[in-house]
């Protein structure tokens, strides 16, 4: 069976357990990381040296650690084209909204906002930086309404690893006291998203008990 090690709070988690959760794998999931522990062990560490999560184990003894490999090997082992296409053109197209998501939409929302504006205490807060990383989410998801404008999902009219690392933003986004633009079809989108049981059950996670902490 499927093996995954990390804490269902962890964002990049949340992405590989979407993923598992629409491609219906049995699975076993193994708390790992922050009040869990684990990743300082010899065990852990023999399968990621970076020690962090998530990481897994198939059941043929493959391990794979990075969020963003693992999807693309879930998806390519179980998913069938649908999730990662056989054509180079049409899975550079998944590719690239995979890795904007992760080097530009990530780092300003997760660490700039989430971590900034809503895990840090307020008096420690960097209100100028968080005022310009709320800037700065609130183009890239006015970028995103305007290709959802023209389609119901990220690569075309259906689901793929393309809305996986940018839609799993989403829960946190929209329910963050900030201010957000004027988007429409991010909103459309979020709604298409939120008719999967495996987005709500994964995703969907309440983050309250992360108000003010910086610790895990």
């Amino acid at each position: 069976m499927l093996q995954v090690w990390g804490r269902r709070s962890s964002f990049n988690v949340q992405k590989v357990m979407w993923l598992i959760g629409e491609l219906d794998l049995p699975h076993q999931h193994i708390p790992a990381g922050g009040a869990f522990g684990l990743k300082d062990t010899p065990e852990f560490l023999a399968m990621n040296p970076h020690g962090r999560v998530p990481v897994i184990r198939d059941s043929d003894g493959t391990v794979v650690w990075e969020s963003h490999s693992i999807l693309r090997y879930l998806a390519a082992r179980y998913g069938g084209p649908e999730f990662w296409s056989d054509d180079p053109a049409r899975r550079s197209q998944i590719d690239r909204w995979m890795d904007w998501s992760q080097t530009t939409l990530q780092p300003e929302f997760l660490t700039g906002v989430f971590w900034g504006f809503y895990r840090t205490p307020e008096a420690q807060r960097d209100v100028k930086a968080i005022e310009r990383n709320v800037a700065l989410c609130a183009q890239y998801f006015q970028l995103l309404n305007q290709v959802l404008s023209e389609q119901d999902f990220l690569a075309g009219q259906h689901l793929t690893l393309a809305d996986i690392p940018a839609g799993t933003h989403l829960y946190r986004y929209f329910n963050l006291d900030i201010p957000r633009p004027d988007i429409p079809h991010v909103e459309a989108w979020y709604r298409r998203l939120q008719m999967s049981p495996a987005y709500r059950q994964h995703v969907m996670i309440p983050f309250d008990d992360l108000f003010g902490r910086l610790d895990y």
